[in-house]
């Protein structure tokens, strides 16, 4: 019954690898896959679909190997997550206070429809579908594109309507 409360404390708490190479392997995973969904993926419509989950989940298994060599104490795994804090910490705090990197690393505002027609090379450049924009607009109460103004994907990928009355 001894075994049943046996803790090795050393395994548990103390780091197996040097603390400089799991901020190295954290930090350069985490910079290479900010970069491959910035240029990647794109948003959709300000939802999180099955695929974007898929993706993600993909990415965190296909990338645990890369970010620790098999690390096994909770140190280790403290200074995997630290690390992906600390640069997502950092990349917000950048992109508020110098706008040309906010320029660099958030989406811009895409124009969708001008004056009541759609722009469909912008709306393919973001697989966007004229049913999923006929949908968005019945969800502002708006049947038909002529009565839009202009209509936005924004950066975080909501769509935003201005009507020709201005309401």
């Amino acid at each position: 019954m001894e075994w049943l409360w046996k803790v090795d404390w050393a395994g548990v708490f103390e780091p197996k690898h040097g603390l400089l190479e799991l901020f190295l392997r954290g930090t350069i995973m985490y910079l290479a896959i900010f970069v491959l969904l910035r240029v990647v993926v794109r948003r959709h419509l300000g939802g999180i679909g099955m695929t974007d989950i898929l993706v993600i989940v993909l990415i965190a298994e296909v990338t645990g190997n890369g970010i620790s060599e098999n690390f096994q104490s909770i140190g280790e795994s403290l200074v995997l997550v630290l690390t992906v804090l600390f640069w997502s910490t950092l990349i917000e705090w950048a992109q508020s206070r110098f706008p040309a990197f906010e320029r660099l690393v958030r989406d811009r505002k895409l124009k969708l429809i001008d004056n009541g027609r759609m722009l469909r090379r912008n709306m393919r450049e973001e697989f966007i579908t004229v049913e999923e924009l006929m949908a968005q607009l019945r969800e502002n109460g708006l049947e038909d594109c002529t009565d839009v103004k202009a209509a936005y994907m924004e950066a975080d990928g909501c769509i935003s309507i201005i009507r020709r009355d201005g309401k």
